[in-house]
């Protein structure tokens, strides 16, 4: 198999707008020969086949999302109450949007990996791996609430991404806004008040 990184990465790149567009199944070694304009065979020469190719397009999903390192550290310092902490899960909220076919395709990757163990052991993997750093990173910063609390967030937070990007009609900016606020002020409590 060919070692060219940059052809790899604009592959996978590729992979992901076709997930989002056209759905796991419209992601075939030739359809992205053609999104990517690349000659007819060149996928099959970076991916064994499309097994390989779904898992591959996981991992550069969450390659491409993750924020810069050391950013997710400095994220959890600086939300010290309510109103820091809803304006780190609003930049979050708004990175992901940011990256709409990533996250679709995400979605096509999740749904897929009920069908194939490969893909569902990595995507298990990674999911966990980014809960637990997110859960070490709340309790590192002394923010209240725990663990329970992370977790709540993260599905709440994710469900209202999912809704953002599939349906955005369904929540203007100022609801989404004001849902973020709430469920800071709901679930992730009391936070510590400042002394002078």
């Amino acid at each position: 198999m060919r070692q060219n990184p940059a052809r790899r990465a604009a592959l996978l790149d590729g992979a992901i707008e076709v997930l989002a567009r056209e759905g796991a199944r419209g992601l075939t070694q030739r359809a992205l020969d053609k999104e990517v304009g690349v000659p007819i065979g060149t996928t099959s020469n970076y991916f064994r086949n499309r097994d390989e190719l779904l898992v591959q397009a996981g991992v550069r999903v969450y390659e491409r999302l993750r924020p810069a390192e050391g950013a997710l550290t400095e994220m959890f310092e600086q939300a010290r109450d309510a109103a820091s902490y809803g304006t780190m899960l609003r930049e979050s909220v708004g990175r992901v949007a940011a990256f709409r076919s990533g996250h679709l395709a995400m979605l096509e990757l999740r749904l897929e990996a009920t069908r194939r163990p490969e893909l569902r052991a990595l995507l298990t993997e990674r999911v966990r791996a980014d809960i637990d750093e997110n859960v070490t990173l709340h309790e590192t910063a002394g923010l209240p609430g725990g663990a329970i609390a992370v977790l709540l967030m993260y599905l709440a937070m994710n469900w209202l991404i999912v809704e953002q990007l599939t349906l955005p009609d369904v929540f203007t900016d100022a609801e989404r806004d004001e849902l973020v606020t709430q469920a800071v002020e709901r679930i992730v409590t009391p936070f510590p008040t400042a002394t002078m």
